[in-house]
């Protein structure tokens, strides 16, 4: 039987272009919980950590889908390099900041500024569908980039936050700069596999966004996201108040084994069930997951809990960006795809802001409470919008018939 993963790559150009795009959005997930980490030893607290970290989060959500509207209309080779060169630059602002003792709004502009970092993510899908547009490969490439996109999610974390612990503070955010910086490098070159540049047609003006289905599905990577954020910010602390704060990253990397595990399995499976009741169900399973955290008593306890909560992780991205791919026009693939992974980060923002909070008022473990309100909320949005999102992937599915 053959592996439906390896034959993806056999697209020239296919194995280039998905490691440099690995290697340049290893950044977005090791850069909030590096802020959170980094502010945390240098100023103390979690609340200032928290909320710079948010401010990155929520500029790159409002801004990046900016940059991809724009990838659309000109071409990634034409957008990225200045769009990464003006992150870069504050992402060094940043940390020089923190080194030097710069007041606080020095921190909350830098971070703000930083939020032009491009969708790597998106861009590497859009290059994906260059090669199998319609074919039953594209699908098979975007599962497999679902599951990268969650390892990241789960190993950059434990990369920084190793680093800045383990190092100095500033590390972990330094390290995710150079990856930005190399993977930049590697990827933009690579015209062969470049994406054409669509005709936007009447809706050029528009946003994505717009749509109901993508609102929808926006909103639930938003609490999805708040439960990786508390889970990651929760998880530093609650180490700490064991009295090893280097173990956090022990306890993510088991996060992220749960996700990486059960990722490749569902990526590799053909399932006939329509894609939003899997969503349905794969949101239900996340929430339930967050229930256990409630009874953790010791780093090993955390640690099998966030591997079970792993499992939930991969097949909701995979699953939602298997949804965008089909309810966004050709055109604006870019832009939908940037909206969902936008939205986690959001969520980790939400998730890392409050949690701080939480944690500095009540203490470590009371952090968790966050992430099961966050798995009821992600649910409630489900259920409420399952019928439009279903509808409307049914109407997307019948339209090429129809014409």
């Amino acid at each position: 039987m053959s592996n439906p993963y390896r034959e993806i790559f056999r697209a020239p150009g296919a194995k280039a272009f998905s490691a440099a795009g690995f290697i340049a959005r290893l950044p977005l997930a090791m850069i909030t919980l590096g802020i959170v980490t980094m502010l945390s030893q240098a100023r103390g607290g979690y609340w200032l950590a928290g909320a710079v970290a948010a401010t990155f989060a929520f500029a790159n959500a409002l801004i990046s889908p900016q940059v991809s509207r724009l990838v659309d209309r000109y071409g990634q080779s034409r957008v990225l390099p200045p769009a990464t060169a003006l992150a870069i630059a504050a992402l060094a602002g940043l940390m020089l900041a923190t080194r030097f003792g710069a007041p606080a709004w020095a921190l909350f502009l830098f971070a703000m500024l930083a939020g032009f970092m491009p969708s790597m993510s998106a861009l590497v899908r859009a290059r994906w569908t260059e090669l199998y547009r319609d074919t039953p490969k594209l699908r098979t490439a975007f599962a497999f980039e679902s599951v990268v996109d969650e390892v990241i999610y789960m190993t950059g974390p434990v990369i920084s936050i190793g680093l800045s612990v383990a190092v100095f503070p500033e590390a972990g955010p330094l390290a995710a700069t150079l990856f930005l910086a190399v993977g930049t490098l590697l990827f933009v070159p690579q015209k062969a596999t470049e994406p054409l540049v669509h005709a936007q047609g009447r809706s050029a003006g528009s946003s994505v966004i717009r749509l109901g289905s993508v609102r929808i599905i926006a909103l639930t990577l938003i609490a999805i996201g708040a439960i990786f954020g508390t889970a990651e910010v929760t998880a530093v602390a609650f180490a700490e108040q064991q009295g090893h704060k280097a173990a956090a990253s022990f306890v993510l990397a088991s996060y992220a084994a749960g996700s990486l595990i059960v990722g490749l399995v569902f990526g590799a499976l053909k399932l006939q069930m329509p894609l939003a009741r899997q969503l349905l169900f794969a949101i239900g399973l996340a929430a339930l997951t967050t229930l256990p955290l409630l009874v953790i008593g010791s780093i090993p306890v955390l640690a099998a809990v966030l591997f079970l909560a792993g499992a939930a992780v991969s097949p909701t991205i995979i699953i939602s960006i298997g949804l965008i791919e089909r309810l966004v026009p050709a055109a604006k693939l870019t832009e939908g795809i940037t909206w969902a992974m936008t939205g986690i980060g959001i969520g980790m923002a939400i998730g890392s802001s409050l949690s701080g909070w939480v944690i500095d008022e009540f203490g470590a473990a009371s952090g968790f409470w966050v992430s099961i309100a966050a798995g009821g909320v992600a649910l409630a949005t489900v259920l409420l919008g399952y019928r439009h999102v279903a509808e409307q992937t049914r109407e997307c599915a019948l339209a090429p018939a129809v014409a």
